[in-house]
């Protein structure tokens, strides 16, 4: 989207992040989703009087795998209460980490070549997790609230990127490709729509060169569709609103999904509303460099370097094969496609059976690499045709078993060159007109030609054999 009259949007997001640990980040509740509301607490989760929180190691390995991962500098850092009341917060502060974060300064790389600075991804505790009921759905005009206490306490690590994002397209591709390392990571499961991750986009416009504008927050996005829409609508009321004379107030907002808009929620906060101090229950946190040297030596590759060993596989990649590509990554399936060139196999169609027929389940588990790289094989020798190479592609992934036998069993037989010749030519004469503009060089016929084939041959005949003989007869 871009916006009108020389206005540009200036953008960050702070992405908060649960850790896959265990336990809870300072008591040894169980970190789980999906329990009995209020089942998995304890005196220090629920803040109890004469409680004292115990700092999980697991969570600060977790931390600096994050953060290694984003280039930060890992650093001594402190642990301070942020201080605001919400019901779901039975201490009324929140152990977080203010002024000296564990880590700093680094920055995120995205598919669009572009860089985002991450200022830093700092250790906090989550909230409980309140829902209202009646009216709308929020506080205001419930009829009654509930509060479960259970995600009270969970590890949580929030990222925050620097203002550098200039469109919404950019801040859904930052997003999904923060959530694909952190997966890689193994410190989170990225399941926004569980909120293990949640977004809070910061929104300002400015005519470009100009200085900053003042900023809205809009809370709690969990889709990346849903931050890419909350943020042009957000860009466009500020530009509407400033130029009918109005003034951008600093504001927390709601973004209300059906609608498609956003509200006040509160006039935002500074750092000083929330009267940050020293958290006086827990030392000061400083991973030695063995430790910080296990972490680093655990880490598989990120992302960005699976990708680009995908694509060196590819050589020269169109747009398309890309995006493929890019799927096959956020799925962690590449593995059907190294072993497929490892075997000599033709790669792009390696690639486009993962991205589309595999990306379609969400169970690989019966499906062998071998089975698979035999399939794609057996595709590229003219042995099935494409349609019939999706078929025993399905049927590998619901039983598993042999490609060879599965397609013997289905009848799969390539017809033979005399065969494809005859059905070639009988549909030729049968679509005259067609022909003729074929071989005039109208090239988009050859694909009408290849249906009627296949229709025809009931799916037998092998698509680049049919395009050979047409091509023979032009």
């Amino acid at each position: 989207m871009t916006l009108p009259n020389g206005w540009e949007m200036v953008v960050g997001l702070e992405v908060h992040t649960e850790l896959r640990t265990a336990t809870k980040m300072f008591c040894g509740c169980a970190n789980v989703f999906g329990a009995e509301p209020n089942t998995r607490v304890c005196p220090v989760c629920l803040g109890l009087p004469g409680s004292l929180p115990v700092l999980n190691e697991r969570a600060v390995s977790m931390a600096m795998a994050i953060g290694l991962a984003l280039h930060c500098t890992i650093a001594p850092s402190t642990f301070h209460r942020k201080n605001y009341f919400y019901p779901d917060m039975p201490k009324d502060f929140q152990i977080s980490q203010y002024d000296l974060p564990i880590n700093a300064r680094g920055y995120l790389d995205l598919t669009d070549s572009t860089r985002v600075t991450i200022e830093r991804a700092h250790l906090e505790e989550d909230t409980g997790k309140s829902t209202h009921l009646g009216g709308t759905g929020r506080i205001h005009g419930a009829d009654r609230s509930l509060v479960d206490y259970n995600r009270s306490g969970v590890p949580l690590v929030e990222i925050v990127s620097g203002p550098d994002i200039r469109s919404s397209l950019q801040a859904r591709l930052y997003a999904g490709e923060l959530r694909a390392v952190l997966i890689a990571t193994g410190a989170s499961d990225g399941r926004m729509e569980e909120g293990s991750m949640r977004i809070d986009a910061n929104v300002s416009v400015r005519r470009s060169g100009d200085p900053f504008g003042t900023r809205c927050e809009i809370k709690n996005l969990n889709s990346l569709r849903s931050l890419q829409r909350a943020i042009e609508f957000e860009a466009e009321r500020q530009v509407a609103l400033i130029e009918d004379g109005g003034v951008v107030r600093q504001e927390t907002r709601h973004w209300d999904e059906n609608a498609g808009t956003t509200s006040t929620m509160r006039v935002k906060e500074e750092a000083e509303d929330y009267r940050y101090f020293r958290e006086p229950d827990l030392v000061d946190l400083a991973p030695s460099a063995a430790w910080q040297e296990r972490v680093a030596e655990a880490m598989g590759p990120m992302p960005a370097q699976r990708r680009a060993a995908v694509l060196e596989l590819l050589g020269d990649a169109s747009g398309a094969q890309r995006d493929a590509v890019d799927v096959v990554i956020d799925l962690g399936l590449e593995r059907f496609v190294h072993a497929t060139a490892a075997a000599g196999g033709d790669v792009p169609v390696a690639i486009a059976r993962v991205a589309n027929e595999l990306a379609a389940t969400d169970d690989v588990s019966r499906l062998s690499v071998e089975a698979f790289v035999a399939t794609v094989a057996m595709e590229a020798r003219g042995q099935l045709s494409a349609t019939q190479a999706k078929t025993v592609l399905a049927e590998l992934l619901s039983t598993g078993g042999d490609p060879a036998a599965i397609a013997a069993a289905k009848g799969f037989e390539q017809l033979s060159a005399d065969s494809l010749g005859g059905t070639v030519a009988g549909l030729i004469e049968a679509n005259p007109d067609e022909w003729t503009r074929y071989r005039d060089g109208d090239d988009k016929l050859a694909q009408f030609f290849v249906g009627l084939v296949m229709r025809e041959t009931r799916g037998q005949a092998n698509g680049k054999a049919v395009i050979a003989e047409l091509q023979a007869r032009r």
